[in-house]
């Protein structure tokens, strides 16, 4: 199923622009972001085809089944409620039997948690950009010598500061295990029979050789593999990023010098923002009235460590306002089920879902 063959068919039964321009948010340079909802033909949902979600390559368009919507819905998940209480100016489709689902109200304390945690791992992703902005990955990786370590007097010299030093190079040396003492490597030189510390620049361990009895160790050498198991996961996943980045945006986040996702934090702070007004008011608020202030925020004129007190501010705040509240503690599941019955039975029984 594809986006062309949802509108071919006619099945789309919601639609609405979403992300900055829903909540009035959007700049010149903002993306066009398009959620809806949509049914599945008869025998497609009745068979073993079902689709749950359509969406473009970037996920910049998204569309639900029918299904997959009210549950989401009924777990109270940010994205879904948003899209459900869309401002009137941003739907461009709806259906009228689709009404009847934003008559009610389906915000429940359990709206404390799921835009909440939300929140949290929006900081928890820009504090893993932070990290990345501040502790960049050298694009020359690393190699199995440079975690191999030779004792000397009472420490220890890398490996490839002692080959230096000694005008060594380290085909010529072999490497055999001790007994009892884990990473811990006798190293052997004087034999054209040794296979070297490791076989090639780029292997991902120690090369170990057949040794002699009557050859003594020159010395004792170390390898780091959790260091150097470690570091692989970093590099990979530091130039993975890069590869998939946003330039744009990574680029608008070295602009304004605060060294972390100033878009991430600002729909962190919009998430608790709402999460709390839904405790106190009953209502959510998708069209921000917070906008010069979370525009503020996207352009980085406040610092990592001072939105982060914020947000400490705002989820203690969250956590007495929800303590207090008339909210019931889920949403009503009977009312969903009995309207996702309605619609879906109702639109099969019409011209939709007999395509």
């Amino acid at each position: 199923m594809t986006i062309e063959e949802l509108k071919k068919k006619d099945l789309i039964i919601y639609e609405c622009l979403s992300g900055s321009h829903a909540y009035g948010l959007s700049t010149p340079e903002s993306d066009i972001d398009i959620k809806g909802v949509f049914i599945l033909p008869k025998d497609e949902f009745y068979g073993l085809n079902y689709v749950a979600q359509v969406s473009d390559e970037g996920n910049d368009t998204v569309y639900y089944e029918l299904g997959r919507f009210v549950e989401l819905l009924s777990k109270s998940n940010p994205n879904i409620l948003e899209l459900l209480y869309s401002p009137e100016d941003c739907i461009r489709i709806m259906h009228p039997l689709f009404k009847s689902l934003r008559q009610h109200s389906f915000l429940s304390k359990q709206c404390k948690e799921s835009f909440g945690g939300y929140a949290m791992a929006q900081i928890k992703k820009a504090r893993g950009l932070n990290k990345k902005i501040l502790n960049p990955v050298e694009k020359e990786r690393k190699s199995v010598l440079d975690f191999c370590y030779i004792a000397e007097g009472q420490g220890a010299v890398p490996v490839k500061v002692f080959l230096k030093q000694h005008g060594f190079k380290q085909h010529e040396f072999g490497l055999s295990r001790i007994a009892h003492m884990p990473e811990m490597y006798g190293l052997y030189r004087g034999s054209t029979e040794f296979k070297g510390i490791v076989k090639s620049d780029d292997a991902n361990d120690v090369c170990l050789s057949t040794v002699p009895f009557d050859v003594e160790p020159v010395g004792l050498m170390s390898f780091n593999k959790s260091a150097y198991s470690a570091y692989c996961r970093e590099y990979k996943a530091y130039w993975d990023w890069v590869e998939k980045r946003n330039d744009q945006r990574y680029n608008g986040t070295l602009g304004h010098g605060k060294g972390y996702d100033a878009k991430n934090m600002m729909h962190t702070i919009r998430l608790l923002n709402m999460c709390e007004e839904i405790g106190k008011s009953r209502t959510l608020k998708v069209r921000r009235e917070d906008r010069d202030y979370l525009l503020r925020v996207k352009n980085g004129l406040y610092t990592y460590d001072d939105l982060l007190d914020t947000a400490e501010i705002k989820i203690s705040r969250i956590e007495k306002c929800y303590r207090k509240t008339d909210l019931q503690e889920l949403p009503d599941i009977d009312l969903l089920n009995m309207l996702l019955v309605t619609i879906r039975r109702e639109l099969y029984n019409g011209r939709i879902g007999k395509l």
